[in-house]
């Protein structure tokens, strides 16, 4: 007798600990990633205005946050929406805000005012017809609650 396993008999490790920890982890990071942050565009040069003040909805309001350069163009998440593309993502981020309001209000249809507040953080280069037809795209949708951000005066 030598003491060992059969030659049948497989040892197979204890995954339960190592699975635990990398859920843990996943969980982890998952908690506190800021996905917000990455709404926002670094690289447009915001008109600077003596009174700016960030948006504050203490979590009771829905914010759609519109990063708008100088062409025009919608920056999502670093991804532009050209010309055509804008009305399709404006009408598609109202669809979702419909969907939102909709657990509150079950009556509310496509059309009526969106309870979600819309951000515009344009380029301070802009020409007004460009930021105009976000705006008028917006406003087909639904959304009438808007906030205009601007850069804080450096002192």
């Amino acid at each position: 007798m030598s003491g060992g396993l059969p030659d049948d008999a497989k040892a197979e490790p204890n995954l339960t600990p190592i699975l635990d920890m990398v859920f843990q982890l996943i969980t982890f990071f998952m908690l506190v990633c800021n996905f917000k942050a990455a709404e926002l565009d670094t690289s447009l040069k915001l008109p600077v205005v003596g009174s700016a003040a960030p948006v504050d909805t203490k979590g009771k309001e829905e914010l759609l946050i519109l990063n708008i350069d100088k062409e025009g163009a919608i920056n999502v998440y670093g991804v532009k929406k050209r010309e055509k593309e804008v009305e399709s993502y404006i009408a598609g981020e109202a669809q979702a805000s419909l969907i939102a309001a909709r657990r509150d209000k079950p009556g509310m249809k496509y059309g009526d005012e969106l309870p979600t507040r819309v951000v515009i953080r344009a380029d301070e280069s802009i020409r007004f017809n460009l930021l105009n037809r976000v705006l008028k795209a917006c406003q087909d949708s639904g959304f009438r609650n808007f906030a205009l951000r601007a850069m804080g005066r450096v002192k």
